[in-house]
């Protein structure tokens, strides 16, 4: 951190806490609600995504407002707050940001203006973004990515080859950014982005996964058969991949990779969602011990409960910590040193698994039906640990930069 960089405060600003309560007054009244049933349903929820639409919750101007917040601290927040409400609609209502980020990372002004807005749509006409990096045998290796684009120099178009899968929105997006590779020899440093637009023919739909939790958010295949898309689709320039790409070449740094540049700037806000998991869990968890009575008292009262309630609570409250330095920093663009990003999700996640289990267990047979909601966050947190880089993952990149080793 340099001299000229504010130092890092825990004082939300006006607007933050405003927007913090807006949220959260939309989340308790309409997501959570309606948690249950599209859990059931396994479902998109259109009709909240709409409802999200009309009141502006849905739409670019709002998370691009909190992604560019002063402080870094209102997209964390944001997000806690409708992940508090459920995280299968919370996703479904933010799944389409991380195609959004993928062009305001690598793209160039003229793409984030035309493409970002058609991911979102407006009241009436929402639509979605979806990104597709993963792929059967490229999950957490990236570098196995297969899927290839070649440009065709006679018709100035990029040609892609190639399925994606785990693909959020994935197939009914309106919009797809796709990674793919354009020198394989390279492995992810010859990768880049490309936006596939509406309606373009060779794009479809495959597997739509069933999935353990994050039911109401929509998750399938998507195959790419001979997609050609217009010279100005890859995201960035070609003038610019080919210089990158030569750099490479000359064993040079090639500036990172397309995937990797997106995970590492959406890692803090997945912690974010997380947190929001987790302190639903532990809210939920401390007022049944309030109030369900055995052997004449309280449970909460027996040290057993009172202690995990205890420790739950430290835990959620340090995750939400780490995710806050960790977004913070992103926004004022100090470098992760010790990889505090991938810190804020490691622990974020690994906490939301531990507390929502410790939550079904303080409810005893309550928790473990679907009359309560813990069951569900439970089956919701484990997805964490998962995308968007696992936990191992996470631990690799944090012990490479605390033991400055090839840790693999």
């Amino acid at each position: 951190m340099t001299e000229a960089t504010p130092g890092f405060s825990l004082e939300l600003s006006s607007d933050v806490r405003e927007m913090r309560d807006w949220v959260h007054e939309f989340a308790a009244s309409v997501i959570r609600p309606a948690a249950a049933e599209w859990d059931e349903r396994e479902e998109t929820p259109w009709p909240i995504l709409e409802e999200a639409a009309k009141i502006g919750l849905y739409s670019l101007d709002f998370y691009a407002a909190q992604f560019f917040e002063e402080s870094g601290l209102g997209f964390p927040v944001a997000l806690e707050e409708l992940f508090w409400g459920d995280a299968g609609i919370g996703l479904s209502l933010v799944g389409s940001t991380l195609a959004a980020v993928a062009v305001v990372a690598n793209g160039t002004p003229e793409q984030v203006g035309e493409w970002c807005p058609q991911m979102f749509g407006s009241p009436g006409e929402v639509k979605l973004g979806a990104f597709c990096s993963s792929e059967p045998d490229a999950g957490s290796d990236v570098g196995a990515i297969k899927t290839r684009a070649v440009y065709d120099q006679a018709k100035g178009e990029w040609v892609i080859n190639g399925v994606k899968t785990w693909a959020t929105n994935g197939g009914i997006a309106n919009v797809h950014v796709v990674v793919a590779s354009v020198d394989p020899v390279l492995g992810s440093r010859g990768q880049a982005s490309f936006i596939v637009p509406p309606g373009t023919p060779g794009l479809a739909m495959g597997q739509k996964f069933r999935k353990h939790g994050i039911r109401a958010s929509h998750t399938a295949e998507v195959v790419l058969d001979n997609v050609r898309v217009p010279g100005h689709c890859l995201v960035g320039d070609r003038e610019r991949l080919e210089a990158r790409l030569a750099r490479v070449r000359e064993g040079k740094s090639g500036g990172g990779q397309a995937a990797m540049k997106t995970f590492e700037a959406s890692r803090p806000s997945v912690a974010a969602m997380a947190v929001g998991v987790g302190r639903a869990a532990v809210e939920y968890a401390a007022q049944y011990a309030r109030t369900r009575v055995q052997f004449g008292r309280p449970i909460g009262q027996n040290q057993g409960v009172a202690f995990q309630l205890a420790d739950m609570t430290a835990a959620v409250d340090a995750a939400r910590l780490l995710t806050w330095r960790a977004a913070w920093m992103a926004r004022k663009g100090v470098t992760f040193e010790r990889a505090e990003g991938s810190m804020s999700k490691l622990f974020a996640a690994e906490t939301a698994v531990r507390v929502t289990e410790q939550a079904i267990q303080i409810l005893g047979g309550n928790g473990y039906t679907r009359e309560y909601p813990v069951e569900r966050w439970h089956r919701d947190a484990k997805i964490f640990t998962i995308f968007e880089g696992t936990s191992e993952i996470q631990r690799m990149i944090v012990g490479r930069a605390v033991t400055g080793l090839d840790v693999r």
